[in-house]
């Protein structure tokens, strides 16, 4: 069973890089609904196309939620709109699909009811970040966005 999940994730890998024409500028797109698989009430794993595309340029649509600061490094992108940063609600208000996205260069905030896609390196498992101790699961790094 395992190998078959390897193979598959091989597979999907191959098929996302293939499909993208060399020196294409468009990475691959991924969605919130794509992060995650369930195999029971208490094991969450990430996807076989999360998993296949971890290391690799990709774009994901979604909304910047409110920063802690302006003009900052880093922002959380939801696959719906928050009202509030991350660092000013419990953590029972903020949705388990998120991703942190790691800027490349530093960025005035845009509206968080305006759809934005994010591109930038995908990164899967747990890291703190040491400026903020804030944990995150999906992570893209060296990354940039642009208004939808």
């Amino acid at each position: 069973m395992p190998w078959a999940r390897i193979a598959a994730a091989a597979f999907l890998a191959a098929i996302c890089l293939l499909a993208m024409p060399a020196g294409a500028a468009t990475p691959p797109r991924l969605g919130f609904s794509e992060l995650y698989v369930t195999r029971s009430a208490i094991d969450i794993g990430f996807s076989d196309k999360v998993k296949a595309l971890a290391g690799h340029d990709v774009a994901i649509k979604g909304y910047m939620a409110p920063p802690l600061k302006a003009e900052a490094r880093f922002f959380v992108l939801t696959r719906e709109p928050m009202a509030v940063c991350p660092f000013c609600s419990s953590d029972a208000d903020w949705p388990m699909d998120i991703i942190v996205v790691y800027l490349a260069d530093s960025a005035a905030p845009t509206d968080p009811n305006r759809p934005i896609v994010a591109r930038g390196r995908l990164e899967t498992g747990s890291w703190i970040d040491p400026d903020t101790g804030f944990v995150s699961q999906l992570r893209l790094r060296d990354a940039s966005f642009t208004a939808e």
